[in-house]
């Protein structure tokens, strides 16, 4: 039975916790603030309670998994699960609205096709099978294998099988999202559309390589689901399953230091409740969530070796906003539970990816969960908007009204989907990229994206590092940022623990 230190609560590193306790290990969880989950957060007040981190729950297999191999209670016993649909209802910028199925290729076909006009939908599903072959080519290798030292496999030849496009007398392929939207879909909405996927993830465009159509792909092809009570039902869930499985949690305990001992690592240090004295414990591996905090725990020292995939400052990528309402006046029957309010200026939008600043008209995300556990009665709505935004080290989201003044934009954008929405609000809390940071630990409250193949930046430093018994978990680390992700993340460091480093994913 190996000592195992894991440092931080997060979905990622809970359920790494969860599977080594079972395999027999003695597994204690060091966690700064005071509860679990990391970015899996709820707001509450007044009787509402709203979801501050994901909202809806991608690739549920992975999280059943979790459970199945960790005991003999099923999620589906745990938490209630249900399939949203529509998975999505879109708001483009000439007021073109479409509701999209779930799960359902000629259900989204025929409902862009009367909403776009002939044609609009078979693009689009046409789009989805070369995405699927992305899929096919890419998962195992990304996604359920960890970062092996020939990872620049992932950085070669374009995953995605682009339809040759002939522009200026020679033919050319999509290499980006944007490029798909323009040569492929080749109109404004379905490529506002094919955008908010990335937007959604924290993704450029116009950066992100044709890869990323793995992402809607996801959705199409596994469902968009939620949990009953919100997303943070599931952080408890796994926090619940730890405990049973005799994973200790030591919460208000802020690690300092992680120790070595001949050439490996012995322990952590840690102080309990911010306090200047530190208390040592020992242990045979240790995991971190996430790279950023390996290197401020080993001063002086590189966990990655020479070539390996290594991070990038945290700040550069973008983080979240999230205006929570709470509203007079019930949820009409058949509200979407989730509407995307794409921008009217795509182009300046993306400015945010460049540290020019919020952007003035913003893509907004609107959950309206049919959920009575978040509203004190039918006389009332829980509804929270959300928008990708600079992260504080672009943006200094503390400034006096800078918050509230990017809030009314978020909110104004969102009543094209909630007509009256304004009228409606009995008060609001905003949450910008600062409540990340002091939740999670993140450098400017930076929220990370998913790794995707063929482009080297956007792949995330490997779970395992060049000292011995030292390991990385969560959305800052192999495969990347997503609640699905990081509940790999957690089965790869937890294989790599009890296999070896011969552990290749399970099959």
């Amino acid at each position: 039975m190996a000592r195992i230190a894991v440092i931080g609560a997060g979905m990622g590193a809970m359920a790494a916790a969860a599977r080594l306790a079972v395999a027999g290990h003695r597994v204690v969880v060091y966690e700064r603030t005071e509860t679990y989950g990391g970015a899996v957060r709820r707001f509450e007040r007044d009787g509402f309670g709203f979801d501050t981190g994901p909202g809806v729950l991608p690739l549920p297999a992975v999280w059943r998994d979790l459970f199945l191999k960790t005991g003999k209670e099923p999620l589906e016993d745990q938490v209630r699960l249900t399939q949203v649909d529509p998975s999505s209802r879109h708001v483009f910028a000439d007021g073109t609205e479409v509701s999209l199925p779930n799960a359902s290729r000629a259900g989204v076909v025929a409902a862009l096709d009367e909403a776009l006009g002939s044609g609009a939908g078979q693009r689009w599903g046409d789009f989805l099978v070369r995405a699927r072959e992305t899929w096919d080519r890419t998962r195992r290798p990304l996604l359920e294998e960890p970062l092996w030292p020939n990872w620049s496999v992932l950085a070669g030849r374009e995953p995605y099988p682009a339809v040759p496009h002939k522009r200026l007398l020679r033919t050319r392929r999509a290499g980006t999202l944007a490029e798909i939207g323009a040569w492929e879909l080749r109109d404004p909405r379905l490529a506002a559309l094919l955008a908010g996927h990335a937007l959604g993830y924290g993704l450029d465009p116009g950066t992100a390589p044709a890869a990323a159509a793995v992402l809607p792909y996801m959705e199409h092809a596994f469902g968009v689901w939620y949990v009953g009570g919100g997303i943070r039902e599931l952080a408890r869930a796994v926090y619940e399953r730890c405990v049973r499985r005799r994973v200790e949690f030591v919460f208000g305990a802020e690690v300092t230091g992680i120790l070595e001992k001949d050439g490996r690592v012995a322990g952590v240090e840690w102080a309990e409740g911010g306090s200047g004295g530190g208390t040592a414990a020992e242990a045979d591996a240790v995991i971190a969530t996430g790279p950023w905090r390996l290197r401020g725990l080993l001063p002086g020292r590189e966990p990655y070796g020479p070539g390996a995939v290594t991070p990038t400052a945290e700040g550069l990528f973008p983080g979240r906003v999230v205006v929570c309402l709470a509203l007079r006046g019930g949820r009409e029957p058949g509200a979407a539970h989730r509407t995307v309010v794409h921008s009217p200026d795509a182009t300046a939008e993306l400015d945010l990816f460049t540290a020019e600043g919020v952007p003035e008209r913003p893509t907004v995300r609107v959950d309206r969960p049919d959920d009575p556990a978040l509203r004190p009665d039918a006389a009332h709505e829980s509804v929270v908007v959300t928008a990708t935004v600079p992260s504080a080290a672009g943006y200094d989201w503390s400034a006096p009204g800078a918050a509230d003044a990017f809030a009314d934009r978020m909110v104004a954008a969102a009543e094209r989907a909630v007509p009256g929405l304004r009228e409606r609000v009995l008060w609001r809390e905003v949450r910008t990229p600062v409540h990340t940071e002091r939740e999670t630990g993140a450098e400017g409250g930076a929220v990370p994206p998913p790794a995707l193949a063929a482009a080297e930046g956007t792949l995330r430093p490997s779970n395992s590092t060049e000292i011995p018994g030292l390991f990385a978990v969560g959305g800052w680390s192999h495969p990347g940022g997503g609640l699905a992700h990081a509940g790999m993340s957690g089965a790869l460091v937890a294989g790599l623990i009890v296999e070896g480093p011969d552990f290749r994913g399970s099959r």
